[in-house]
């Protein structure tokens, strides 16, 4: 019996182009590791954010700052508590006694994770440390930290500026407080 070769051949090109497109296709989603109430969600990720800064010059050396920014926070890692938030910061800055802030970060259910931030060191080699003090809704007893560095890749003579993080990384406890504790919040 004769073989149709332009048929043989039809099929397995129609089965390459098929492995092909079947491999070039999006990357599944990483599985996602449910931690129960009281267990450590442990996450990477990146901030960028933009806002307004007004400084005000204390001698030569020396000055102080305060900004408000507003941005986004996409979170990796297969036990992080959300992907995504839209972050808020609100900064005070002295060149000689560091930073301290506080950052409100809102997940797509408008639960809110609330932090402290603190920092130090310049504008080239900073170090920013965030604790958690709480929140609304699912991060209401939040607990734990995160940390990473900052820079500014656009400062305009207005006060506009806009940044981002490097090697954020950080830890939280969601649902941490006991029963008693929940109770007695108003």
């Amino acid at each position: 019996m004769p073989v149709n070769l332009s048929c043989t051949t039809w099929r397995v090109a129609a089965l390459t182009a098929a492995i092909v497109v079947a491999g070039c296709g999006p990357a599944p989603p990483a599985a996602l590791v449910f931690a129960r109430a009281g267990e450590w969600r442990e996450f990477e990720g990146s901030w960028t954010a933009a806002g307004n800064r007004q400084v005000l010059p204390l001698g030569d050396e020396r000055r102080a700052s305060v900004a408000h920014l507003t941005g986004s926070l996409l979170l990796a890692g297969p036990s992080r508590p959300a992907v995504g938030f839209r972050a808020e910061a609100v900064v005070f800055n002295d060149s000689v006694t560091g930073m301290i802030g506080r950052a409100v970060w809102t997940d797509e259910h408008g639960d809110q994770a609330i932090s402290e931030l603190r920092g130090e060191g310049d504008a080239a080699a900073n170090r920013i440390v965030g604790t958690f003090v709480g929140g609304t809704g699912r991060y209401a007893d939040a607990a734990g930290g995160y940390e990473f560095s900052w820079r500014f890749f656009l400062e305009a003579e207005d006060g506009a500026v806009q940044g981002q993080s490097a090697g954020l990384k950080g830890r939280v406890r969601l649902g941490a407080a006991p029963p008693a504790a929940r109770a007695s919040r108003p």
